[in-house]
């Protein structure tokens, strides 16, 4: 099996691959085709079945591990196989730790770094507040587990954690750089700032989203989930409730970003810098993965990243 990440356009492959999306679709001449997208836990790629009907093609669906043989092309600049086999594996041909993507880093030693700056947390309220979560053997290993998105960034097995540390790691050097910042409660807010996902996403292999992730999404499940807990705290400070709630609410800095409100402490607005900037960091760190060595040429306009990108010379 040839992993996702290694193929090159004008490849022929075969392989076994988790069929992570299956729609029907038409062409202009009114010929029914199928989009599917491939996983493995090196990443995915967009395949098309253009002849469904064709004998070498079995049925399948979403979910299915299968067996793959095809061309690999390019569309726009990104890498799309061309389906000329395709049939279900059996259970025994595949090992399903092979298609789900999986942090570089290790989830136990990133864990114990989050741990660690709990431990420098000095205000009494807030350190209980992380402790009861981060601290609580089912949530932790539920946190390790997770990803941070569908499809953005930090999609992966760890994915979360990864970049919870990343951002809490952006916000304690805002905090050193900008002594005014309320280190306590901004550091507070980046560790919870998105655990709304473990409930607005599903774990793998579907990893998608949940009905209260449709309905409600991760910034209001996270901060009512706080609320809740700030309940059982006797003696919780009713403005410093409010404060990290509103860091919380605020971190995607915009309301057409999905925030239900725009930062109006500094430590908001703070947070918001720091989870964008790793946002925007693994995002196009994970675009160019998809890049072959010394390919200097221009990828395309990326919507997420809303520039034309290449890699740099060096």
């Amino acid at each position: 099996m040839r992993f996702i990440e290694t193929l090159r356009e004008g490849e022929r492959v075969s392989g076994i691959y988790l069929c992570k999306y299956k729609q029907t679709a038409m062409t202009k001449s009114g010929k029914p085709y199928d989009n599917v997208i491939l996983q493995d836990k090196t990443g995915t790629i967009d395949a098309k079945v253009w002849d469904p009907d064709s004998a070498g093609i079995e049925e399948f669906d979403a979910m299915d591990y299968v067996d793959i043989t095809g061309d690999i092309t390019n569309f726009q600049g990104n890498l799309q196989l061309s389906v000329k086999r395709a049939r279900v594996a059996s259970v025994g041909e595949y090992d399903p730790k092979d298609y789900f993507p999986t942090s570089s880093q290790d989830v136990d030693e990133m864990y114990a770094k989050l741990t660690d700056y709990i431990a420098s947390v000095t205000n009494p309220y807030l350190n209980r507040l992380l402790n009861m979560f981060f601290g609580n053997e089912k949530f932790a290993n539920a946190f390790k587990n997770h990803s941070a998105a569908k499809s953005v960034h930090h999609g992966f097995i760890g994915g979360l954690l990864e970049h919870t540390l990343s951002v809490t790691r952006n916000c304690d050097y805002f905090a050193k750089n900008y002594p005014f910042l309320n280190r306590d409660l901004l550091l507070t807010a980046a560790m919870f700032h998105d655990i709304g996902k473990l409930k607005e996403l599903s774990g793998f292999p579907e990893n998608d989203y949940t009905d209260a992730g449709q309905l409600l999404g991760h910034i209001v499940i996270g901060t009512e989930w706080i609320g809740e807990a700030i309940r059982e705290i006797e003696g919780f400070p009713q403005v410093l409730k409010n404060e990290l709630k509103h860091c919380i609410l605020a971190h995607h800095g915009e309301l057409e970003f999905g925030s239900p409100k725009k930062p109006a402490l500094v430590e908001a607005l703070a947070l918001s810098f720091a989870d964008n900037l790793d946002a925007k960091m693994e995002t196009f760190r994970e675009v160019l993965c998809n890049v072959q060595d010394n390919n200097l040429e221009w990828q395309g306009f990326n919507r997420l990243l809303e520039s034309n990108i290449r890699k740099t010379s060096c």
